[in-house]
């Protein structure tokens, strides 16, 4: 069996977009939280993220 580690970092900010729009969870919710705080942290897809309220109040204090 060949585990896949996820680093959200190494992922384009489309597919991080993708991954945290799927409603088929394609990820885990800690997968999702990566996923959301490195879109957060690259500042893409801010009023998106706000707008769906998957932006959450800890995620943009930095």
């Amino acid at each position: 069996m060949q585990t896949t580690e996820f680093n959200a970092s190494e992922l384009c900010s489309r597919k991080l977009w993708q991954l945290v729009q799927n409603e088929r969870n394609e990820v885990d919710q800690q997968q999702l939280q990566q996923a959301i705080a490195e879109l957060a942290s690259r500042r893409h897809y801010l009023a998106e993220l706000s707008r769906t309220g998957k932006l959450g109040t800890n995620l943009h204090n930095n």
